[in-house]
């Protein structure tokens, strides 16, 4: 059976040996979150691997994921928040504290008044519930603890509000990278069929671009996006973080049926094999899953932490690549 892996590199996995064991383990791709690196860190990961693709004679793409209309924290030292605590929300770049949390992003606060009030961190792992909105300033207290630091992702439940388009790093990114021609795209939180069509006219017709479906309404405009984009990524940590976890699974669900109707490659992302993030061996319900999604038609799976952060980058890629 062949599919596609594409393995998240990071701080687990900074080691350009390491980078060809992956792909004799069964990587076919890497990918590089540009929301956490600089463009000149961008740069210079890519050059490392082309370096590394001239030594080898081995030349798979590398993904740039563009950070699209998708909402992240500024920067804010590392910490955890705890349950019943209050914190603020504050439109600004940087914070010194941990309880306050800066949030570049002046359309989060214009959709808080739309949203059912609750505001969540890192995947859902922290969740918010707004007390007071204003312009600049969102008090709110934390209903679920847990870690957060700089460049998660923000989530307002149950809002559609966004403020479309590439920003001027993403846009920095294209214009110094489309030299390489290994590289792909993959733009976050497409909302629907017309922001995709947008991003093509944008871009032209030469990069490749992966759309990746984050939100109800691009779930829903699939086929359509599909017109627009060389592949699909299902990614179900933002989806869920935006839906929840009941919808989510229900959505995720009746999606495997339009498969067959997709023209593009359909990819399985978001915490494919989580376990192994901290441990060496996946869970049974883990393998049995990666078979299912396999049998149902998905072309393959985005490997995130798990090879970005994870103790065992090598170990989780042999295990994704146990049907090749």
């Amino acid at each position: 059976m062949n599919y596609d892996i594409i393995a998240t590199l990071g701080p687990g996995s900074d080691d350009p040996s390491l980078w060809e064991a992956m792909l004799s383990a069964g990587a076919t791709a890497f990918r590089l979150n540009t929301s956490h690196l600089s463009l000149s860190q961008t740069l210079d990961w890519i050059e490392k691997l082309e370096e590394m693709f001239q030594r080898t004679g081995k030349k798979p793409p590398i993904v740039l994921d563009l950070q699209g209309s998708k909402w992240r924290l500024g920067k804010l030292p590392a910490g955890p928040l705890t349950t019943g605590q209050q914190v603020e929300l504050r439109s600004a770049v940087t914070s010194d504290k941990t309880a306050v949390l800066p949030v570049p992003h002046p359309d989060l606060f214009k959709a808080a008044s739309s949203s059912n009030g609750e505001i969540t961190l890192n995947d859902a792992k922290v969740r918010l519930q707004i007390e007071t909105a204003g312009n600049e300033t969102i008090l709110a207290r934390v209903t679920r603890g847990g870690p957060i630091s700089t460049r998660k992702g923000i989530t307002l439940t149950a809002s559609d509000f966004r403020q479309e388009g590439l920003n001027e790093k993403d846009q920095l990114i294209l214009t110094q990278t489309q030299s390489f021609d290994c590289v792909r795209y993959a733009i976050s939180y497409i909302k629907d069929a017309a922001e995709m069509a947008a991003y093509r006219t944008q871009l032209g017709s030469a990069p490749y671009i992966i759309a990746k479906l984050e939100r109800r309404q691009a779930m829903e405009d699939a086929i359509q996006i599909a017109d627009s984009a060389n592949e699909l990524w299902v990614c179900r940590g933002d989806l869920g973080a935006e839906v929840g976890l009941k919808t989510l699974a229900e959505t995720v669900f009746h999606f495997s049926d339009s498969l067959p109707h997709i023209a593009v490659p359909v990819i399985m992302a978001g915490q494919v094999l989580e376990h192994m993030t901290n441990q060496p061996t996946p869970t049974r319900s883990e393998v049995c899953y990666l078979y299912e999604t396999l049998q149902k038609g998905y072309q393959g799976f985005v490997l995130s932490d798990e090879t970005a952060i994870g103790q065992y980058p090598l170990e989780s890629c042999q295990t994704a690549a146990l049907f090749q």
